[in-house]
């Protein structure tokens, strides 16, 4: 948005323009912010309480890449339990922050540090966060200035400087935390990865004004309506209205205005947006995200007062499109679509799971799709949200996935409960965003087919799920032993086209299916669950070892290509086989990039293709 749609209640704010894949918080956007990624002081040996006021014998670290990482300029692969980062807050960043009489409130934005971070601002603490995936935000206005207001008492003004500290906290031998593929062994093994340890993902620092908009949610009521809901922060005297336009910027078209009161006590309002032109659904399609077509509509949400002045403004955007399930298939849009997705595993070699720049994040859903895919699978991993800004701009369907713990106990299941909430949370207004999957192969629930409490656990992941997103499907378990999943999904790695094709021929073959043992010699419905007619999807397989380059010693895949041609051959027959099932809703392949010691992907770690992408799409369309 370059302005601010409708011409009768423009505010006088500032409001941002469009995202342009840099901004960290694609679906809320002010016209200021302060990156305070780059160059921190940082200490991996030793733990100190006095840190909290800066370290002595500190190293320069590259913030927001992982100290495991070369990226990071500390590149030590090996165990670090606990870490400090510093950094010093200029008057220069207060400035790019937006700092001002207009916007006096100061807050300090994490989008993840694994796992537990204690903050300090000038040794004051500030607070802390635990959950390795997910973002904070901690408001440091009287730190930074001195009292609630943002006004000068004489301990700190906009020309001081400021010393910021970060303790990070990550046990790499605690199997309760949520860690996904990062692995517990110091060297990486079988399919688990190097750690990502600390700020992994961007800091940056906002000012906003005293009653300012917290948090904007969009969700698809229907093909015509979206529901919004906002959180409010700060007071907001009687008579503050709250307002939200809607513009098709594609077609310079305005699509709506709702306008709101807000009641004096109100921390939460919820309203509904119609979208009049798709009322009657003759050119509904026009305006709907798909992966071939995928519109957005630009919003501003803006607070006035009683006598219009303005309060505060955010840029946001959504897109109209629902999900469901029927008729066992997947629906988007009320029609069936063939869910065509690749294991996505979001790990580079010289920035593991960092993006090693931003734009990267926008080539990776671009080769995706350039591969032939319309779906990824962000495995073990709560992406950037910048990648998903990227998958609602450019059409890519993605699959949330929670990254799993490795141990059953009441401090796991609190904490991945917890982190998948917040993941869910600060998701669900992205479009691109279809199912959700809260578990992967029984990992943290190894004895779910026969206990009753791993079992119960699942089946309250799920339903958690539902009960903050009910417009999506979910995955119980994605993979086998599936106790309450909207989708039945099957992990295949057979290698064998033929007998693959034989597996997901037809209904008598859908029925042997679920009924027995699955491919992985694990049951597909356990704890009382039935065959519903949900779809089923195939949700991992292929996996086939290919590398074309330099051969790596401790190399694996679930089988293995003699050559360039053998490798195409083996995934065209095994999409072959996809293709001729008359029951399967969905693929997912394994995988898109080599990641270390698995060199299964269908490019290389440095995203280079294997064989010419066009070869490997005409493997996966067929055509």
């Amino acid at each position: 948005m370059n302005a601010y749609p409708g011409n009768d209640a423009a505010p006088a704010l500032p409001v941002a323009t469009r995202q342009d894949g840099e901004y960290p918080r694609p679906q809320m956007m002010r016209s200021h912010w302060a990156d305070l990624d780059g160059t921190w002081s940082f200490r991996n040996t030793g733990d100190d309480p006095s840190w909290r006021d800066g370290f002595p014998d500190a190293r320069d670290i590259v913030v927001p890449f992982p100290p495991e990482s070369a990226a990071s300029g500390i590149d030590e692969p090996g165990f670090h339990p606990v870490v400090w980062y510093a950094r010093t807050i200029t008057a220069a960043d207060l400035a790019a922050a937006g700092h001002g009489a207009d916007a006096p409130r100061l807050l300090l934005h994490f989008g993840a540090v694994d796992h537990r971070a204690r903050v300090w601002v000038d040794g004051r603490f500030v607070g802390d966060h635990e959950g390795g995936h997910t973002p904070f935000t901690l408001d440091v206005t009287d730190a930074l200035t001195g009292d609630g207001t943002g006004t000068d008492t004489g301990t700190g003004t906009d020309t001081d400087d400021h010393t910021l500290v970060v303790r990070a906290e990550d046990d790499p031998h605690d199997l309760t935390q949520p860690r996904g593929k990062q692995d517990w062994h110091e060297q990486p093994h079988d399919i688990w990865y190097r750690r990502t340890t600390g700020i992994w993902q961007t800091v940056w620092l906002e000012a906003v004004p005293s009653t300012a908009v917290r948090s904007v949610r969009w969700t698809n009521v229907d093909h015509e309506t979206m529901r919004l809901t906002v959180r409010l922060a700060g007071p907001h005297p009687a008579g503050t209205r709250l307002r939200v336009e809607a513009h098709w910027a594609e077609h310079d078209e305005h699509l709506a205005t709702v306008e709101v009161a807000v009641q004096p006590t109100a921390h939460e309002v919820d309203l509904v947006v119609p979208i009049a032109r798709q009322a009657n659904g003759q050119a509904e399609q026009e305006l709907q995200w798909s992966p071939d077509a995928p519109h957005l509509v630009d919003a501003v949400v803006s607070l006035v007062s009683a006598d219009g002045a303005p309060l505060d403004a955010v840029s946001s955007y959504f897109g109209i499109r629902t999900t469901a399930v029927g008729s066992g298939r997947f629906l988007l849009n009320d029609r069936s679509i063939d869910v065509r997705s690749v294991l996505n595993q979001g790990y580079w070699p010289e920035s593991h799971l960092t993006a090693p720049t931003r734009q990267a994040l926008r080539r990776e859903v671009e080769l995706i799709k350039e591969l032939g895919f319309n779906a990824a699978r962000n495995h073990q991993k709560i992406e950037d949200p910048r990648f998903l800004y990227w998958a609602d701009r450019l059409g890519l369907m993605v699959w949330g996935e929670a990254p799993g713990a490795y141990a059953f106990s009441p401090t796991a299941v609190q904490r991945l409960m917890r982190e998948w909430m917040d993941a869910v949370e600060r998701d669900a207004s992205h479009p691109s965003v279809v199912t959700w999957v809260p578990a992967n192969e029984s990992w943290g629930v190894q004895h779910i087919a026969t206990d009753p409490a791993q079992q119960a656990y699942a089946r309250a992941l799920a339903d958690v799920t539902r009960a903050l997103d009910p417009t999506r499907p979910v995955i119980s378990n994605d993979g086998w032993e599936h106790p309450d999943s909207d989708i039945l999904s099957v992990h295949d790695y057979e290698g064998d086209g033929e007998r693959l094709a034989r597996t997901y021929a037809d209904d008598t073959a859908r029925a042997r299916l679920l009924a027995g043992i699955g491919p992985a010699d694990r049951p597909i419905l356990v704890g009382g669950a039935v065959d519903r007619g949900q779809p089923v999807m195939l949700t991992e397989f292929g996996g086939v070892n290919h590398q074309p380059g330099v051969q790596r010693d401790d190399a694996w895949g679930y089988t293995t290509a003699a050559d360039g041609d053998d490798w195409i051959a083996r995934i065209t027959a095994l999409y072959d086989a996809v293709r001729a099932s008359s029951f399967l809703a969905g693929s997912c392949w394994t995988q898109l990039t080599d990641t270390m010691q698995e060199t299964n992907g269908l490019l290389n770690a440095d995203r280079s293709p294997k064989e010419p992408i066009e070869r490997i799409r005409r493997a996966v369309l067929g055509r």
